[in-house]
């Protein structure tokens, strides 16, 4: 499956992340800290636009000091914020504290009040999809309402103007009222969509079982989705078609930090997808953006140019075998 261009859509957050600087300082022990861009769908939208595409967010932003850092970043960026919309009283923006270590890693993630909850059918059915190649979503903008409902609507709304959707799982445990109501959204979810990407514990959740997850994979593309990417850590990835499926390693590096790996898998992913790639090359150009940024600092910032990933597989000996 290819995509018609590189234009994207993405329903989902901003927010601001903060890591203790400098690199490996425990973030009880830090007086400094290095303040970028947060959020898994601004992040997504990064990696597309440092790969030559095109992003536009739609989401919902605290009316505050945050709020506008977080506007002025997706500024900073190139992400188009036409859809963004700020949220007053007493909502806030996502806040994450994020250690640049491996060892003993702490993340701190703040979502009480979540701005990007506040999100509405109104802000979603204002978008021109027509405009646009595909549309992206993270699982947070499930997890509560309006946003919930809304994003639905948005679904309605790109596959209605021919769009495919792509749902990263992205679950977040402690943004949910119960593991059960998740997994009926997600599944429900999941059924709408062309392209589905999670790693093993995400599509075991989605099952009920975390031994199931391949199989819910699969079954979610016997029932109409044309992609489904399980991806599992270090034993790298099984991606699943109509016409069969397949195994992807990874690409061995010397990481500083467990995170934003799943944010420029996607968007090394799709944007490959977008320049013509075929799925197995696709693959592997997200897992080495994802190789890539673990090895940096923050999230956003160390999202990969299109010469960078290119320097980056010519110099790589290759992925693990799978």
């Amino acid at each position: 499956m290819q995509l018609a261009g590189n234009r994207f859509v993405i329903i989902g957050r901003a927010g601001m992340d903060l890591y203790p600087d400098p690199p490996g300082t425990r973030t009880e022990e830090a007086v400094n800290f290095f303040a970028c861009l947060g959020g898994s769908s601004a992040n997504i939208g990064v990696a597309i636009t440092k790969l030559g595409g095109s992003a536009a967010l739609v989401t919902r932003v605290a009316d505050d000091a945050i709020g506008r850092f977080a506007c002025n970043q997706l500024d900073h960026y190139g992400i188009d914020r036409t859809h963004v919309h700020a949220e007053g009283g007493d909502a806030r923006n996502s806040l994450a504290l994020v250690e640049t270590r491996v060892e003993d890693h702490q993340s701190v993630i703040y979502r009480n009040g979540a701005a990007d909850f506040a999100m509405t059918e109104e802000d979603v059915t204002a978008v021109d999809y027509g405009a646009f190649d595909a549309l992206i979503t993270t699982g947070t903008v499930f997890a509560a309402e309006p946003s919930r409902t809304a994003a639905f609507a948005g679904f309605e709304w790109a596959k209605a103007a021919g769009l495919p959707l792509i749902f990263d799982i992205d679950y977040r445990p402690y943004t949910w009222p119960s593991a059960q109501e998740a997994a009926e959204v997600y599944s429900r979810a999941g059924s709408m969509c062309d392209i589905i990407v999670g790693n093993d514990v995400e599509f075991g959740f989605m099952a009920g079982d975390y031994d199931q997850g391949l199989d819910k994979a699969r079954e979610l593309v016997a029932q109409g989705a044309k992609i489904a990417v399980y991806k599992m850590g270090e034993d790298g990835a099984v991606t699943i078609t109509p016409d069969g499926e397949f195994r992807t390693g990874i690409y061995r590096t010397d990481a500083l930090k467990p995170t934003g790996a799943g944010d420029s898998f996607m968007g090394g992913f799709v944007s490959g997808l977008a320049d013509g790639l075929d799925i197995r090359d696709a693959v592997l150009q997200g897992s080495a953006a994802a190789a890539m940024v673990v090895a940096r600092v923050g999230c956003a910032p160390a999202m990969p140019t299109r010469a960078e990933l290119r320097d980056f597989l010519d110099g790589h000996p290759g992925p693990t075998v799978a």
